[in-house]
């Protein structure tokens, strides 16, 4: 028999999109990529010749649980250069990838039947960490017309005494919106532990991407290398803790995980250091992409309320074609071969909304907008 927990799992859809996406691959259909959230570059060369360098001086054992020491400092560093935020290295847990970062800050935070405050829509695993460590997800919803940011008063009728933590996420999946400092400082002033997941920082193209330390000591910041620096397959990854959580976040890291890989930890020193340009230029690419989708969306008559101006997302209401986005997903998947993420997949109240990835090029991005285009004059 399956344990309870395990089965009640809900799929993550996005990837059943792609691994449709794939089959049809395997029969010589070309499909266009606008479902993942993956960038589409290669890593820096610095990092490149960073995992090169560890292996060739035998880097290749296990590190301090907590991580590299140099990391961590280097972490710190950043934090204090992008928001003038003191951060001691001692608070700094290196993790693989920002998912086991969640799932250690929930580990300390959270008993059986406690609460955690998340939006909907939202990222789609969140749910299902909140579930997995048997505590209870409560939803806030969120609507395009406030460019899906939290209302905080709505957060304040859910409060309870068995609430221990809210999740936030600026820049956002699905959405690409960005928190304001107002509302964040609304949130941090209920005074409840606050994960803040800022793993598409450094990926903002109008608005500056504020982090939860720069307003309260009470949070845990939940960030890593996948989006920015484009090595979502190195999983490297990290969380600020307040300090007095610190220790008991490390023993879990390691029973359940014992470190970060060692040498890709390495590439992480060296990408905070000399990855700047790269980033840099990655980050006008996406701009671009992102200026020509929401152009051509319009232009077919999509209603894009809030303009997105964070992460590689576009959160399109496609309600005026159908309330079934999972049907309408694999239906423009089989008929236009294009992938595209289904708004069910991020809660209830994404319902009615496609999400589009501009993580691929402009030429492809460019070709799908076509493809979608003729879809709709045949389909609707």
């Amino acid at each position: 028999m399956i344990a309870q927990k395990a089965g009640e799992i809900t799929p993550f859809i996005v990837m059943e999109v792609l691994e449709k996406a794939a089959s049809m691959e395997q029969k010589g259909i070309h499909v266009i990529h606008m479902e993942v959230g993956e960038p589409d570059f290669a890593v820096p060369s610095c990092v490149s010749k960073a995992i090169q360098q560890a292996y060739a001086e035998g880097r290749t054992h296990y590190t301090h649980s907590l991580g590299d020491p140099e990391l961590r400092s280097e972490i710190a560093m950043k934090h204090k250069r992008e928001y003038g935020v003191e951060v001691s290295p001692e608070q700094i847990l290196v993790t693989s990838g920002s998912s086991p970062a969640i799932l250690l800050a929930l580990g300390v935070l959270c008993n059986s039947g406690d609460e955690v405050i998340i939006s909907d829509p939202g990222y789609s695993c969140y749910i299902n960490f909140i579930r997995f460590i048997d505590a209870k997800p409560v939803v806030v919803p969120v609507f395009e017309e406030d460019g899906f940011q939290y209302r905080p008063e709505e957060i304040a009728k859910r409060i309870t005494d068995k609430t221990k933590a809210i999740i936030i996420n600026s820049p956002m999946n699905p959405t690409g919106n960005l928190l304001s400092a107002e509302v964040m400082q609304e949130i941090a002033a209920f005074n409840i532990p606050i994960l803040s997941d800022e793993i598409y920082h450094g990926l903002v193209y109008n608005d500056k991407a504020h982090s939860i330390l720069e307003f309260t000591k009470n949070a845990f910041v939940l960030s890593g290398f996948s989006k920015r620096y484009a090595m979502t397959g190195l999983r490297l990854g990290y969380v600020i803790a307040p300090p007095d959580y610190v220790r008991c976040m490390q023993k879990l890291q390691q029973n359940l995980f014992i470190c970060a890989g060692s040498t890709v930890q390495r590439a992480g020193i060296e990408a905070l250091r000399s990855a700047g340009e790269d980033i840099e230029q990655m980050r006008l690419t996406y701009n671009k992409r992102r200026l020509y989708l929401i152009e051509r969306l319009t232009e077919m008559g999509f209603s894009i309320k809030v303009e997105p101006t964070g992460a590689f997302y576009v959160f399109v209401n496609v309600k005026h074609l159908s309330n079934d986005s999972y049907k309408l997903a694999f239906d423009i998947l089989e008929k236009a071969h294009v992938g595209v993420t289904p708004g069910i997949d991020f809660g209830a109240n994404g319902e009615g909304f496609i999400r589009f990835s501009y993580a691929n090029s402009i030429e492809n991005i460019a070709e799908g907008m076509n493809r979608l285009e003729k879809y709709l004059k045949e389909n609707f």
